[in-house]
């Protein structure tokens, strides 16, 4: 019946409007103001045909866009089969004109309507826990550990000698400042495209090189430019640190850097939708040709554990066309990452003697060190890093080699001081000037295992070399040119006994000494160091060393008597270069 509300004697409808009729009337009627509810559309038939359809255009959709690998052991492909489930059962809601004020209405109306899309949402759930529980490494830590092959080698019989023209003098962050100011030198690319940050070190005609392709600016530059596609690619030296643009004939079409189907990343999920992809890499064959080298990622423990890699799907960036190769040509240098490589080192070096003595014995647990690097060895690059125990003592027992084609890899126990203790040693030698050691390399000098690496200044420019003794990380020797800095560094050895003088070959000819009294000295600043000339009483000849590798050089005034060490030279040469000098 209909409801009054009494105002406590106060009647509204004593009230009216201008027309003479009542104002207000306060009766409430629930049935005249009850919703309409909703209509379903259409048959039952048609309805399911529209849930259908909403789900396949939103599944589309999002497929274009995010790019699912369609593998179970994608955690990717589980998102979306669950957001198709989810879109259907929404269509379903919208298109039977069902409404409810309960959340057990809901859910009621969902298990009538949506029991397909449930089902299978709830067996991939089961999917995932079975797939976990197979992957865990507290029952699988035996694969795990057996990921990465080991072998052991000999450093002073496996490990030879390597020439200067094989070893990287640049890390990436110097690689991508020159590759930054080369394009800053070309007017007709400069405004037009940027140079990737993504750089590869590959193995270039014999020489270790770093190489990046070229992307749009922004999205109105690929608008413009998309039609001849981009036109170049830089290769960076990591000897001589020279950069060169290597301009296309034609340019390249298929890059990360595209958009919509010459996307990289578009243009492989739609070759190979069910296959999962490390990130992909830039590389050029022998002739020059650009490739993107995708490698395939696997799990190879359970349905989600041991990601490994299976061969690669090998791009020409110039035309698209792909080919997968479950062993991949020579000229590919990088299939497996630095990151896959130190991973599955540190699983095997964690739970080789089982997952219980990972936690509570922790006998010989070993972990990689938090850094690497790479390096060329007959044609091919390997990623090098220290092994150091699970405790962190500052010390490393040994390195590894892995080849980034094969995944052959190598362990050399060598003790010594681990790759920071190095570099700080390294740094404090030249610490006046603050420069910054770059990551080292291992390499063989006069059979001793020694930390090689750059030294650069704060514009991050390589200015010198250091060269430090892994055992006795104390030895430090440092030059401007990698010659000079392992001749200092043999000289050393040999006076600490630790070689003997007919392994001290020198580049320049035989070291001499001499003790004279400054006669004069004069300074000069040379790419951005200070040099010191000297010419000593009763000499014409003037001496010159840099205050870098000498700092002493900086104290000395005429008539100190000093000692000097140099090299044979032309007796018409007018300057002479000194190794070393000293007070008297």
């Amino acid at each position: 019946m209909p409801i009054h509300f009494d105002f406590g004697g106060f009647d509204p409808k004593s009230f009216t409007n201008n027309s003479g009729q009542d104002k207000a009337d306060y009766t409430y009627d629930p049935q005249q103001s009850a919703k309409k509810p909703r209509k379903p559309i259409g048959t039952p038939v048609t309805r399911v045909l529209i849930n259908i359809l909403v789900t396949v255009l939103f599944g589309l959709g999002y497929f274009y866009i995010e790019l699912p690998a369609l593998n179970l052991q994608a955690e990717e492909f589980y998102v979306f089969v669950f957001m198709l489930c989810a879109v259907f059962c929404i269509s379903a809601v919208v298109t039977s004109g069902f409404e409810s004020t309960s959340a057990n209405g809901y859910f009621g109306f969902l298990k009538k309507q949506c029991t397909i899309p449930a089902g299978i949402a709830l067996l991939l759930v089961g999917v995932i826990a079975i797939g976990s529980l197979t992957s865990w490494v507290v029952f699988r830590a035996d694969a795990y550990s057996k990921l990465l092959p080991m072998e052991t080698g000999d450093f002073a019989s496996e490990i030879t000698e390597v020439s200067y023209n094989t070893i990287p003098m640049l890390d990436d962050a110097s690689a991508q400042r020159l590759g930054d100011r080369k394009l800053g030198e070309l007017s007709d690319m400069v405004s037009q495209f940027e140079v990737m940050n993504n750089y590869t070190q590959i193995n270039y005609q014999g020489s270790p090189v770093r190489v990046t392709s070229l992307q749009y600016a922004d999205l109105i530059k690929w608008f413009t430019n998309r039609s001849d596609g981009l036109p170049a690619y830089l290769i960076v030296d990591m000897v001589t640190q020279n950069v060169e643009v290597v301009r296309l004939d034609e340019g390249m079409k298929y890059t990360t850097a595209e958009h919509f189907s010459r996307n990289l990343y578009r243009h492989l999920r739609f070759n190979y939708p069910t296959f999962m992809f490390d990130e992909p890499v830039f590389e050029i064959d022998e002739e020059g040709t650009p490739y993107w080298v995708c490698s395939r990622i696997v799990k190879q423990i359970g349905l989600f554990g041991g990601t490994d890699i299976e061969g690669a799907v090998v791009v020409n960036a110039i035309t698209g066309e792909h080919e997968y190769y479950e062993e991949v040509p020579d000229w590919v240098d990088r299939v497996y990452t630095a990151d896959i490589v130190l991973e599955q080192y540190d699983y095997y070096g964690l739970y080789n003697g089982g997952f219980l003595n990972s936690i509570f014995g922790q006998r010989d647990v070993t972990v990689t060190t938090s850094g690497y690097n790479y390096l060329v060895i007959d044609e091919d690059v390997y990623v090098y890093t220290g092994i150091t125990s699970v405790t962190s003592d500052q010390s490393n027992i040994g390195f590894i080699l892995s080849n980034q084609r094969t995944k052959d890899t190598t362990f050399y126990s060598v003790a010594g001081a681990e790759e920071y203790s190095a570099m700080g040693s390294a740094e404090g030698e030249v610490q006046h000037l603050g420069y910054d050691a770059t990551f080292p390399l291992l390499i063989n000098i006069a059979d001793q295992p020694t930390y090689f690496m750059a030294l650069k200044d704060d514009a991050g420019l390589v200015k010198m070399y250091a060269m430090v003794n892994v055992q006795q990380y104390q030895l430090v020797a440092t030059g401007s040119t990698v010659a000079e800095a392992e001749e200092a560094y043999r000289l050393m050895l040999a006076a600490n006994n630790i070689i003997g003088n007919d392994e001290v070959e020198l580049e320049y000819g035989d070291l001499l000494s001499e003790t004279g009294i400054i006669a004069e000295i004069r300074s000069s600043v040379v790419d951005g160091n200070t040099q010191y000339f000297f010419r000593m009483e009763g000499q014409t000849t003037y001496y010159q060393i840099s205050a870098g590798e000498a700092p002493v050089a900086v104290l000395l005034d005429v008539g100190d008597q000093v000692f000097m060490s140099y090299h044979q030279t032309s007796e018409s040469e007018a300057i002479t270069a000194l190794q070393d000098i000293t007070y008297g």
